[in-house]
This record gives C-alpha cells, sequence and structure tokens, in this order.
C-alpha cells in the first residue's frame, strides 16, 4: 500500500439531457443518471446507488484485508446495503446504512472469531468513517456442508 495521503480524480460529463459519464483514468467509464425517485429513468447507476455500492464494496475489501492479517478463512462474503435518504433539518442526506452481511465458511471456523472480524471490518471501512450516516450491522453465517 503507498504511503497516505492517496488522491483519487474522477471526470464526470453531460450535456443539458444526457446521461453522465463518469471516467478515472485506466478504467471502463460509468454511465450514471438520476434515480426513478428524482424522476430519472432508474436503468442506471445513480449517485445514489453508487454511494451505497460503495459501501457495500468498501465492506468486503475491509473484511478481506483484516481475515487475511488475521488468517481467517472464508468461502464467499455477500454484503447487501439499505441507504436511507431523507430531509434532516431542511438538508437531504444519507441519514443511515443498514449493512447486511452473508457470511459463508467451512464447519470448522470459529463463530465469535468470523463475528469479531465482521464488526471490525466495519469499524475500518474508510467509506463509512467518511461519511455522517450511522451504520447499522448485521450479520449470518452459514456454513457449507464438506
Amino acid at each position: 500500500m503507498e504511503n497516505f495521503p492517496h488522491y483519487y480524480k474522477v471526470k464526470g460529463y453531460a450535456s443539458q439531457s444526457s446521461d453522465i459519464s463518469l471516467s478515472e483514468e485506466g478504467v471502463p467509464d460509468i454511465v450514471s443518471a438520476p434515480p426513478a425517485q428524482f424522476g430519472g429513468p432508474g436503468d442506471k447507476w445513480s449517485p445514489e446507488s453508487l454511494l451505497v455500492a460503495s459501501v457495500s464494496d468498501c465492506f468486503i475489501l475491509s473484511f478481506r484485508a483484516i481475515s487475511r492479517a488475521s488468517k481467517f478463512y472464508w468461502e464467499s462474503v455477500q454484503c447487501t446495503v439499505e441507504g436511507v435518504l431523507d430531509k434532516h433539518d431542511k438538508v437531504v442526506k444519507f441519514t443511515g446504512f443498514k449493512i447486511n452481511v452473508l457470511l459463508t465458511v467451512r464447519p470448522d471456523v470459529s463463530h465469535d472469531t468470523a463475528n469479531r472480524l465482521l464488526k471490525k471490518a466495519e469499524h475500518l471501512c474508510l467509506i463509512t468513517n467518511s461519511l455522517s450516516g450511522e451504520t447499522y450491522l448485521s450479520t449470518e453465517i452459514k456454513e457449507i456442508s464438506e
């Protein structure tokens, strides 16, 4: 990992009536549009869905790094995030993020260790640490059959 600070540069481009094209050097562009809740088509990524997706992505990456450092082995993780957008003090903002995690492990894996590492991932996720909305973590651990 590089030393801090890290810098990220994304460019957005749109005409008056087009979708928004988001680009970052070295990766494919993303097309964005307003969500249906704001009168948009609802068939493309929106700023709202991209933000919520970044919470899920960051949680999984944080868990992956923590589990690797702890030599904790798991089979798969699914992270479903629901962001709550509301009006608070006359400002529209995300007030909370419900993070629902399903972790699949082998039968010999400690569920206590798994839960401890999942909670640690929640606390170390740089995206949720950068947001003002509360996070609520719900975990489920499922064992695969051998």
